[in-house]
């Protein structure tokens, strides 16, 4: 299938969405532009299997707890040059992959962002305190890290450029559910090109682990705040992952359109 030359696959963690991830996987594979889909089984509801044996999706196991155990497992196992990640309880329109690759050719890593009120549907579980909280916490981020605009730190789905991926994977920490902002700080850390551009956010199939529950949510705010903070101080004092600062320099890939249009060199 490929995208302008590029393989692409889409990574799934599952605990409990045995309800929706049969639809969620065919949905991504008849967009015609997805390779494979790897699915996380993270000792997941009881027919989870089934429900993935039914579609082309391969699946995988972690049997480690949490959020970013799965989505590790699951990027590890992909191969594809550009990596989607998402989560398969419904939440997130498997169309909205087009939106990310139209940023790929530009940029090596594509944030989707679920705060922006026009992409909200009636149903979604982000309340004020949710939406506001991750907007929060991103602008925290972004102020550190100099960035650009932020809005949201816990969007799953996202797509990130195999070389980032390779240079970022070997300096994850996080298992649990506040790895997405782990992911975000190390693309910024490693100079890659980074983007933020809305999505469409659903209402959930089933009941979410973390979010679905005010106490938790907080608790995970403030996890998020605690990992920025202390990842940006070490940055601060040489004690960050140095073998990847700058690696990337914002030079990893030339535009395409750029080359087409430049005048043929001397020595053609």
């Amino acid at each position: 299938m490929m995208w302008h030359g590029k393989t692409l696959s889409v990574v799934l963690p599952t605990y409990n969405e045995k309800d929706s991830i049969r639809a969620c996987i065919n949905q991504f594979f008849a967009t015609g532009v997805v390779d494979e889909v790897i699915v996380c089984n993270n000792n997941a509801a009881d027919g989870t299997s089934t429900e993935v044996a039914a579609t082309a999706a391969r699946e995988v196991f972690e049997e480690r707890q949490g959020y970013g155990w799965s989505l590790r497992k699951a990027m590890q196992e992909a191969s594809g040059d550009l990596i989607v990640l998402c989560e398969p309880d419904g939440t997130f329109e498997p169309l909205d992959i087009f939106k990310l690759l139209a940023y790929a050719q530009d940029f090596d890593v594509v944030f989707g962002s679920r705060t922006n009120s026009q992409m909200i549907w009636t149903g979604a579980n982000m309340g004020w305190f949710l939406k506001w909280g991750n907007w929060a916490v991103a602008k925290y981020m972004e102020f550190l890290f100099n960035s650009n605009s932020f809005t949201d730190v816990g969007c799953t789905m996202r797509l990130i450029g195999r070389p980032v991926l390779e240079a970022i994977t070997p300096h994850f920490t996080i298992g649990d559910s506040y790895f997405g902002p782990e992911v975000m700080m190390l693309c910024l850390w490693s100079g890659a090109r980074c983007i933020e551009i809305p999505v469409n956010y659903r209402e959930r199939v089933g009941e979410s682990m973390v979010t679905g529950d005010l106490y938790k949510a907080l608790r995970l705010g403030t996890q998020m705040i605690g990992l920025i903070t202390t990842f940006r101080v070490m940055t601060w004092f040489g004690m960050g992952p140095r073998t990847l600062r700058g690696v990337f320099n914002g030079q990893t890939r030339v535009n395409e359109t750029h080359l087409k249009n430049m005048p043929p060199s001397s020595s053609e």
